[in-house]
């Protein structure tokens, strides 16, 4: 018989939830160092320095199926908050863990996911220093929930922001769109295509670091929900800047467009997990993507298009037959719950 959260959580009080604590949670989390039962955790700031500053995000993972091709909820809990920090120009420090966990998970799926979360977290050199758990009724969670929080370290002069993009700079993407949205939903719906889409699910801290270094990045955006379309325009409204995107130029791979042509959809508006567009000086530009291409997350990286002087917030698309249309949001979502 398969052992259930459930068994473990209920029937026996606080006791049980502290063997769940100690016996699946805390190994699989501390990453070589003891997890404490406190109420709070006493963190240092070993990086900062005169002028930085502290970034902080939150975020909830609701996936459905959890596991997918390419990664899982737990991989992807901790990818979606490091990037989070990353596109702050922030150096990712520390996550919190909260779990919500329906009544009757299999206690092996909660350790796989764990185990997963653990090993990212190791791979993205952050720690997890805090969580919290919760057992709900059966019914009211879908298997499992992940909240996460991050903390990291925006060190001194370095400013990046989705505010920062000027007119001239270059637009650059790290590599194909529509890979992460389309590995859920045909796992989800039982898709099967010649060649499987894997999720580009990613921890881009790295990448991010060596762009940095290169110098002259003014803004980022990682295009999750709503994907590349929801990014340049968030990037053009709060930039007060048009943009002009060379369609040809977004990398889609062949999968990804199958999957659209069958559904009847935009891969401008599939959700990504290790995706990054920026703006960059033009003068940088070159630099930074031989910097991009020469990280195997920036392998497939490209110029897609200019920070122009226009209407605020307005997206320009050149298409392959050369005509120009703007980039219109659509008024809901394709599928819900894909990140």
């Amino acid at each position: 018989m398969v052992e259930k959260v459930v068994n473990m959580a209920h029937g026996g009080g606080g006791s049980r939830m502290l063997e769940l604590l100690e016996e699946v949670v805390f190994p699989a989390l501390g990453g070589g160092t003891p997890l404490e039962a406190e109420d709070a955790a006493a963190l240092s700031l070993p990086e900062m320095e005169a002028g930085g500053k502290i970034a902080y995000t939150t975020d909830s993972f609701v996936v459905k199926p959890m596991i997918f091709p390419g990664g899982d909820i737990g991989k992807l809990a901790v990818c979606g908050t490091v990037n989070d920090l990353s596109m702050r120009g922030a150096r990712p420090l520390y996550l919190t863990v909260g779990l919500i966990l329906e009544e009757g998970l299999p206690l092996e799926t909660l350790r796989e996911a764990l185990a997963s979360l653990g090993r990212w977290a190791a791979e993205a050199g952050v720690a997890v220093v805090a969580g919290d758990t919760k057992v709900v009724e059966r019914g009211a969670a879908d298997g499992m929930y992940i909240n996460t929080s991050g903390i990291g370290v925006i060190p001194a002069g370095r400013e990046v922001s989705i505010s920062g993009a000027r007119p001239g700079d270059v637009l650059l993407l790290s590599g194909c769109v529509g890979d992460h949205e389309t590995a859920v939903l045909s796992r989800r719906e039982g898709l099967d295509f010649r060649v499987e889409v894997e999720s580009d699910c990613a921890p881009l801290n790295g990448l991010v670091e060596a762009m940095l270094e290169a110098g002259g990045v003014h803004a980022m955006r990682d295009p999750t929900r709503g994907g590349l379309a929801a990014s340049l325009k968030e990037m053009a409204t709060a930039s007060g800047v048009a943009l002009e995107v060379s369609e040809g130029d977004v990398p889609v791979r062949d999968g990804v467009r199958a999957f659209c042509e069958l559904l009847g959809l935009d891969p401008f508006l599939l959700a990504n997990e290790g995706k990054l567009l920026a703006a960059v000086a033009e003068e940088a530009a070159p630099a930074v993507l031989a910097a991009m291409r020469a990280h195997p997350l920036g392998a497939e990286a490209a110029a897609v298009g200019r920070v122009a002087e226009g209407r605020a917030g307005e997206v320009s698309l050149l298409t392959p037959l050369g005509s120009h249309r703007l980039l219109r949001m659509p008024s809901g979502e394709h599928f819900p719950r894909i990140c």
